[in-house]
């Protein structure tokens, strides 16, 4: 993430800092009905800081600006499964300012600026419901699809007709920057997810591309450059959904096409090429020897696997213990 991308101008910094200072001072009547009065955890100099004893044990020992802090460098999924701690925690973490951080993070390749208007025209200036609302790839993880089919084996004197269920994967990594790692593998989910990162070796086939995520319709254009004598390049149509609110854990594969690309296009856009095939045809290709192919197998919707995840995850599973899976 750059310093850049998070870059606030005054006049925006100051109604934040505003709505910020309301949330503090925001009376909440319905908590004396449990007989406590729940105090959210201000940041540290904040005008709303008063001595307050809290029967809680950590909450006395930890103070509240070193628990602002922690909460501050918590990924936002973390900082979800903070809230079911205590009705303290819970209200804490609904502060702006940690969900303002993470939606510039999360959407910070269209600007601070369109950001902010985003935010006041739909989502009545809550960064919080910006980020439930709002549809954006998920980078705490890897996206997986599973495919299986069936090839025919050779005959033995046992058996006549012998078929094999062949099972291989594809993974997908995003970085909030607009760029993503591809790589189309029969590995296991727990073995690919040690090396699916930028430093990764060339022996790792590791794909490095583009991607461009529409607010319209949840689509997702994305594009991987197969580098060689032959450069091919590989397009994607994906289209984000959840199975809860602000989940973002699936995505069908729409369309995968396959073109190909002359040495001129690529020579000095390697590192944007969606930008080269934006607005190509399916059937479109740039290379007379390598044909436009539109695949049609291999197209089961991606399944989204956090890091902490991917060891218990039944996509390791061999074949013979699941040989279908359904996303869902």
């Amino acid at each position: 993430m750059t310093s850049d991308a998070l870059t606030i101008p005054s006049e925006l910094e100051s109604a934040l800092r505003l709505r910020t200072v309301q949330y503090f001072i925001t009376k909440r009547p319905w908590l004396d009905l449990y007989g406590v009065h729940v105090r959210p955890v201000p940041p540290f100099g904040s005008t709303s800081r008063k001595p307050h004893y809290d029967p809680a044990l950590i909450h006395r020992c930890l103070p509240d600006e070193l628990l602002f802090e922690v909460f501050a460098r918590m990924m936002p999924y973390d900082l979800g499964r903070a809230a079911c701690v205590c009705r303290k925690w819970r209200y804490t973490v609904r502060n702006p300012v940690f969900w303002r951080n993470a939606c510039l993070k999360a959407w910070q390749t269209a600007g601070v600026i369109e950001n902010y208007k985003i935010l006041q025209s739909k989502y009545d200036g809550s960064w919080r419901k910006m980020w439930l609302l709002r549809s954006r790839v998920r980078t705490d993880g890897l996206y997986v699809s599973r495919n299986t089919y069936i090839r025919a084996g050779i005959t033995e004197w046992k058996i006549t007709n012998p078929v094999h269920i062949v099972c291989y994967f594809r993974y997908i990594r995003f970085y909030p920057s607009g760029r993503f790692l591809y790589k189309n593998s029969s590995q296991k989910l727990k073995d690919v997810a040690k090396y699916m990162n930028f430093k990764a070796s060339k022996s790792d086939s590791l794909y490095r591309g583009t991607y461009t995520l529409s607010m319209s319709d949840d689509k997702i254009e994305a594009a991987v450059l197969y580098p060689g004598t032959r450069p091919t390049v590989l397009r994607i149509r994906l289209r984000l959904r959840g199975t809860a609110v602000g989940a973002n854990n699936r995505m069908d594969l729409l369309s995968l096409v396959t073109s190909g690309v002359n040495d001129e296009e690529i020579s000095s856009t390697e590192e944007d090429i969606l930008g080269v095939v934006e607005g190509w045809e399916d059937d479109e290709t740039h290379n007379p020897d390598i044909p436009a192919v539109s695949h049609k197998r291999g197209m089961t919707p991606f399944v989204f696997v956090p890091f902490e995840e991917v060891e218990q995850s039944v996509l390791n599973l061999p074949p013979e213990k699941m040989d279908y899976y359904v996303t869902g």
